[in-house]
């Protein structure tokens, strides 16, 4: 992708995995069938596995693994599905890749691992062709985008992913650009709000990036929108009523306390807010609803936040912290492109 200089080594659970290339399984288990044969023995002295202790799945391809991954995890069975997955992920299955790189980032039958998470996540961004783009993999490869662009803001300890602000910023602004996508515009408009990665502080471009977002139902944009229009400054012309009208749909939207931060902007602003204010604001709220703008209900909603500092508000939820990454449950499901 011209975009970004990328390596061309992709990496996999245990080490680089070069180009699409799948693992001869045929060959390892002809090979281990041949050991068994020859040398009884090592199968019943305990000190080493028998072959019915080695889980060797065969697949025809990289597809029918993928499939066979999915049908485990629809019936939930995380784990059994690792194998499968691992096996079309190795194929170059971009789905594949996405679903172990969420699973490791959330612990779903896999120990938690963000290294291994990233690198999933990050084979699968190496490997997408802006070019010739599948349109099943929209969802799946805008969301890695975004989350390698988290891991390369915060860095992950203890291993060679270090803070990077400036490709973090990269990933955002291709996400949000080409793909529309409401975590990115969400993240970037962050960026500009604090000034990271040598931007200059630009409320009014965060302005923006929010609107955006929040129009597709994003309650942290919707939240931090709200809050800048009601107290304007640094070029963000001071809207109370229509900053009221956002944090009142952001704070209808809250699930539970990772989303207390905004019920406390809500708070504090409908506070001071003017009775000629809050009249106006439920005149505006009245006519978004009728034009389809309320948010979805709460089940529905994916918060993703995630910077860790914002001046004086409080921090929203990291993206592999208590608010989950969106899901799907097969290539069908995956959004078409926006």
């Amino acid at each position: 992708m011209s975009a970004f200089a990328f390596d061309k080594i992709c990496w996999g659970s245990v080490g680089p995995i070069v180009g699409r290339g799948a693992p001869h399984r045929g060959t390892a288990l002809a090979l281990l069938l041949a050991l068994a044969a020859s040398c009884p023995a090592l199968a019943l002295d305990g000190s080493q596995p028998t072959l019915d202790k080695i889980p060797l799945k065969l697949f025809k391809s990289a597809q029918q693994a993928l499939r066979a991954g999915i049908d485990d995890l629809r019936a939930g069975d995380a784990k059994s599905s690792v194998e499968a997955l691992k096996y079309a992920a190795a194929g170059g299955e971009s789905l594949a890749q996405w679903k172990l790189g969420r699973m490791y980032a959330q612990g779903q039958g896999v120990p938690h691992d963000d290294f291994q998470a990233y690198q999933y996540f990050d084979q699968l961004i190496q490997s997408y062709n802006e070019d010739e783009p599948e349109r099943r993999d929209i969802s799946a490869v805008s969301n890695a985008f975004v989350a390698v662009g988290v891991y390369c803001l915060n860095g992950i300890p203890n291993t060679e992913v270090k803070p990077d602000p400036e490709r973090a910023l990269e990933m955002f602004q291709y996400a949000a650009t080409n793909f529309g996508d409401p975590d990115a515009q969400y993240n970037l408009a962050r960026m500009y709000m604090d000034g990271a990665a040598g931007l200059t502080k630009n409320n009014m471009r965060a302005a923006r990036w929010l609107a955006l977002a929040a129009e597709k139902h994003h309650r942290p944009a919707q939240a931090l929108l709200g809050h800048l229009l009601f107290v304007g400054g640094d070029g963000v012309p001071r809207q109370r009523a229509r900053g009221l009208m956002w944090l009142t749909i952001a704070k209808s939207g809250a699930q539970g306390p990772k989303d207390d931060w905004m019920n406390d902007l809500y708070a504090k602003d409908f506070a001071i807010a003017s009775d000629d204010d809050r009249q106006i604001a439920a005149l505006y709220l009245n006519d978004h609803a009728k034009g389809g703008g309320l948010p979805p209900p709460p089940d529905a909603v994916a918060a993703r936040g995630l910077l860790p500092t914002l001046g004086n508000f409080p921090p929203p939820p990291r993206l592999f912290g208590s608010a989950p990454m969106a899901a799907f449950d097969s290539p069908e499901d995956a959004a078409p492109p926006q």
